[in-house]
């Protein structure tokens, strides 16, 4: 991992965790309306798209930490699991419970049927120490990149993302952002380094119906337009559309398809992220972007992975001028 150039220590990714979840997977053989399921596999992880990537960047050897807001019993279990595996986490407590999200894969279809809690509304001083958090990390003088995604709970400021791009931006800290709607909006108008949305993301945000490589790529030049650095518009097995000020590439890995996509966004995001934090250029982290979204898609469990994995499928994304 590449130095940061003012403190010497390795460069830090700090991905934000704005809202959280208890991600659980079942698997069962066939999923029936109305009918009892007894799932034959249970899975539960640290998620929310925050935590999911932060850990496909730690599994990816990087340095990391995330932030966000936890409450409850439920987020006790989280603080519990994250510090299992090691991964530097700063959470602001809220007394609003931590969400849960459940994931169904009916194996005979191969279909997943999601069901994901908003979660409860936060008390306005939970959001304020999540500010004074992501402050005091930046502070530290070593972060190269805040990672933004997903949802804001109930009860957050709708210009919430925006805010914390601020706080990056006022300290010349690059931006990665993963959010959709307003809260896309607000984080644009800060100059995101990268902006990662899927095609529905990318549609609702730009009007464009993203429906393969070429809309991708005029949605992502809208994206440019209205602040952001660079543009990435994934599209499932379809791979990925990244837009620069001079190129629109479409970065595909044929052939492999599986049967685990929740998280795989999210994986994405934490190789695009490892990618610049460590110097690799747009396409190259693009590149380890789509490599780690496809591998988290082969393992169950929403931001599980293998590196050696993601290492050998880096080498089989093609890149393609649009």
């Amino acid at each position: 991992m590449t130095a940061h150039p003012q403190t010497g220590r390795p460069a830090r990714i700090v991905f934000v965790a704005a809202n959280p979840s208890i991600d659980r997977l079942y698997e069962v053989d066939r999923l029936t309306v109305g009918d009892i399921h007894r799932p034959d596999r249970a899975l539960a992880v640290a998620g929310g798209k925050g935590l999911n990537a932060a850990r496909v960047a730690l599994a990816l050897g990087a340095s990391v930490t995330t932030v966000g807001i936890v409450g409850g019993r439920a987020g006790d279990w989280i603080v519990e699991r994250l510090a299992a595996i090691g991964l530097d986490a700063r959470m602001a407590r809220s007394a609003a419970e931590t969400r849960t999200c459940v994931s169904i894969l009916d194996r005979s279809s191969g279909s997943l049927t999601e069901v994901y809690e908003r979660g409860e509304r936060l008390e306005p001083t939970a959001w304020e120490a999540l500010e004074a958090i992501l402050t005091l990390e930046l502070d530290r003088g070593d972060v190269a990149v805040v990672a933004l995604s997903g949802s804001l709970p109930p009860g957050a400021p709708p210009d919430g993302h925006g805010r914390l791009a601020r706080i990056a931006a006022a300290q010349s800290v690059r931006i990665l952002a993963d959010t959709y709607g307003s809260s896309l909006a607000a984080v644009l108008g800060e100059h995101p380094e990268a902006v990662k949305v899927n095609a529905a993301e990318a549609a609702e945000t730009t009007g464009i119906a993203v429906v393969d490589p070429a809309s991708a790529a005029a949605a992502g030049r809208v994206l440019r337009e209205r602040g952001a650095t660079n543009a990435i518009v994934t599209l499932g097995a379809g791979g990925a559309v990244a837009v620069s000020a001079t190129d629109a590439t479409n970065l595909v890995l044929p052939g492999v398809r599986g049967l685990y996509p929740v998280g795989s966004g999210d994986a994405f995001l934490a190789g695009l992220a490892v990618g610049l934090t460590g110097g690799m250029a747009l396409l190259e982290a693009a590149r380890l972007g789509v490599a780690a979204g496809t591998a988290n898609a082969e393992l169950p469990g929403a931001g599980e992975l293998d590196p050696a994995t993601v290492a050998r499928h880096r080498a089989e994304v093609t890149l393609a001028a649009l």
